[in-house]
Parts: structure tokens; C-alpha cells; sequence
């Protein structure tokens, strides 16, 4: 049986609902952004110098757009996901004679499609303050969209196992937020003491934003295939528990 009527009925449905609020989705990274560059790049990067070489404000822009990424992906899954539930629309969902696979695939894209988006309005934000070139195209891509991937299936699982609007608000603000900033965004791993460079070994968005930074600007704290084979992991990891969640009904029948 063919499917994708399903698929594209979900995820245009995603893309209307966070287009269609473009000024609470689109709007607020890019201004920002802009606050990141003039605060963070301007101010402060003119003291610091150089990082690896690079200029400091070319050296955080990876991580801003990867930041806005992850955080994007993210909370659209989460919201639109769990307020499907607390308006019960997700019974029609699941009557319907459509294969988990094809309801958590478009929720995910939806996602993916809001992260991508708002990252290529960051991208072009940071061209306005930087003179930054992509070396890696391909490795960019990648990252991209396995970043914005992995992060809308945890805010799927999140939605799941969310019984308020309160709920949906925990892990980005205790957990995904402290995380990304000390992913590496503003800074180099080798900046920071000893002890404290293995604490931050163990932080997975440090291992995406460093590739994403290798893609664009040719430089990284840790190696690009560690974290492929990472990020990948993760992704069949919340995409199995995802589809178990599904299937048992957990957080949805209850």
C-alpha cells in the first residue's frame, strides 16, 4: 500500500503550522543571531584574537547555526506532537489505517524542515557579520540534517512522555540548552583545563558542532568520523525507541 499520501498529509501540515507563525519561528533567531554576533563577535571576539588560526567571530559561526538547528528541530517536534495529544487528535492518528513508521517520518521531517529553515536564516545572518566560506559542502549537508534529524526525534520521545505544557519545556531548558553552550559553541575544547577537556569528551553536540565547524571552516577538536558514527548511533537509537513508544501506545493510549 502507498503511503505517501499520509507522509506529505503530516508533514505539510508541520510545514503550514511553523510557516504560517513565521514571526514567533522565523523572526527571533535571526535577531538573535545578530545579538550573538555583535555581543559575542564584535565585543569580545576583538580581544580575544584568533582561535586555531581563525578569526573568533568566523570560528563561532558554525556553532550559532548549529545551535538554532538543534534547538528548532527540536522544539517543533515536541509542540506540535504534544499538542496533538492534548487536543486528542492523535486518536485519528492512530485508527487510521497508516503505519507508525509514516506518522513518527513526518513529524520528523516536519522538524527537519523547521531546523533547516531556520538554520539557512542564521547562515545568512552571519554572512551579513562574517566573511565565512563552506570548504566542506558535503559534510556540511550531513551534519545538517542528521543533527536536525536526531534532535526531532528527541523531542518526539520527549512529547511522548510529556503530560503538560511544562513537561515540554524541561529538557530544552535544564538539559538541551546547557549541553549546546557547552558544546563548543563560543569556545575551543583545548581552552579549557585539563580535567575539564575530558568532561567535555563526554557531551555528544560537541562532536556535531565540531564536524559542522570542520565542514565550514577546516578546523575541529575532535575527529569527523567519530562523530558521524556518533550522531548515526544516537539516530537509530531514538528512531527504535520511537517506534517502540508507538507501538505500545506509551504516553498516547493512556
Amino acid at each position: 500500500m502507498n503511503y505517501s499520501v499520509a507522509f506529505s498529509t503530516i508533514l505539510i501540515k508541520e510545514i503550514r503550522r511553523f510557516t504560517r507563525i513565521w514571526p514567533q519561528t522565523l523572526l527571533p533567531p535571526a535577531i538573535t543571531t545578530a545579538l550573538y554576533f555583535l555581543i559575542f563577535g564584535k565585543l569580545i571576539g576583538d580581544r580575544i584574537g584568533l582561535v586555531h588560526g581563525i578569526r573568533y567571530m568566523d570560528y563561532i559561526v558554525p556553532g550559532i547555526i548549529l545551535m538554532s538547528v538543534i534547538s528548532h528541530s527540536y522544539s517543533n517536534v515536541v509542540s506540535s506532537f504534544y499538542s496533538t495529544k492534548f487536543q486528542r487528535h492523535i486518536e485519528e492518528l492512530l485508527v487510521a489505517p497508516v503505519p507508525n513508521y509514516v506518522i513518527l517520518s513526518g513529524y520528523v521531517c516536519g522538524g527537519i524542515a523547521r531546523g533547516v529553515l531556520v538554520g539557512l536564516v542564521v547562515a545568512a545572518i552571519s554572512m551579513i557579520f562574517t566573511d565565512t566560506r563552506i570548504l566542506h559542502w558535503d559534510i556540511v549537508a550531513a551534519v545538517f540534517v542528521l543533527t536536525a534529524t536526531l534532535f526531532a526525534l528527541a523531542g518526539f520521545i520527549n512529547a511522548v512522555f510529556a503530560d503538560s505544557f511544562d513537561d515540554i519545556s524541561i529538557i530544552p531548558n535544564f538539559i538541551l540548552t546547557p549541553l549546546s553552550y557547552l558544546g563548543g559553541v563560543f569556545y575551543s575544547v583545548e581552552m579549557l583545563p585539563g580535567i575539564w577537556q575530558k568532561v567535555a569528551q563526554g557531551n555528544p553536540i560537541l562532536y556535531m558542532i565540531n564536524a559542522f565547524r570542520y565542514g565550514m571552516i577546516g578546523v575541529s577538536d575532535v575527529q569527523i568520523q567519530i562523530a558521524f558514527a556518533m550522531t548515526a548511533g544516537f539516530i537509530l537509537l531514538l528512531a527504535s525507541l520511537s517506534l517502540y513508544l508507538l507501538h505500545k501506545g506509551i504516553g498516547i493510549k493512556n
